[in-house]
């Protein structure tokens, strides 16, 4: 994890993406997908790197797994990254977890039983409005050829904001909003294994999540916002109002 961080790791590019590889993603999936595998036989896995480890015929149990999430942060050496993996059963995410590894602090939910970060229980803020809100966001990697950028959505919640941070981790982002250290959170063009952990980390603190339009989060559904609860009408709101035709 640390020792990888910063000058001298090889990366590669994903096609004609920025989106960085490292030897260390790579290391860190091997090593995951090996220690779940020995503990759970009969589950399947699906990883960023190595995608999907079918599990026994009829399994109903899927973990998400990646096991280096803000990839690009890693490569540069700028100290914000995670590890984060989710159990999935039936289609319900029911465990998630995300370490954040500079920090050295580990985020639990369990449904039904909360969201903790080392050991200490977590509720997302109560922040009422948007102009006294910090939220944060991400931008896709296919956002030099795409008109669908988000750029038209962060330049409105940007005027309407108190501020607006792009850290480039999503699932520190979603853990963050269950801590209460960000009110809200959009992004759009993701993978499950990107949000599963955060979706459950947020609403086990008491937050809410959905798709941009408010349906329930889909974790295959690539558009998330997950808030603190009184914000995300608003936001919906923000959201609709840039994004209509």
């Amino acid at each position: 994890g640390r020792r990888g961080c910063g000058g001298g790791v090889s990366t590669e590019a994903k096609g004609a993406s920025v989106d960085l590889v490292t030897a260390t993603d790579r290391a860190a999936d091997d090593l995951l997908a090996g220690r779940l595998r020995d503990a759970f036989p009969d589950d399947e896995l699906v990883l960023e790197e190595t995608g999907r480890h079918p599990g026994a015929a009829g399994t109903t149990r899927r973990w998400y797994i990646d096991p280096l999430d803000g990839t690009t942060n890693f490569a540069h050496g700028f100290p914000h990254f995670a590890v984060t993996l989710a159990l999935e059963i039936d289609g319900v995410v029911e465990l998630g977890l995300t370490l954040d590894v500079t920090r050295g602090e580990l985020y639990e939910a369990l449904r039904g039983q909360g969201a903790w970060v080392e050991g200490r229980r977590m509720s997302v803020s109560s922040t009422q409005g948007l102009g006294e809100a910090l939220l944060a966001t991400g931008f896709p990697y296919d956002r030099h050829r795409s008109t669908d950028d988000n750029t038209r959505e962060a330049k409105a919640f940007l005027k309407v904001a108190r501020g607006l941070r792009r850290p480039g981790a999503a699932a520190l982002d979603l853990a963050y909003v269950a801590r209460g250290w960000l009110d809200g959170y959009w992004e759009m063009n993701l993978n499950p294994w990107d949000v599963a952990a955060g979706k459950l980390l947020v609403e086990e603190a008491g937050g809410r999540t959905s798709g941009y339009e408010g349906a329930p989060m889909d974790v295959h559904g690539g558009r998330y916002v997950a808030s603190n609860g009184p914000l995300h009408e608003a936001m919906l709101g923000v959201l609709a109002e840039v994004r209509r035709p």
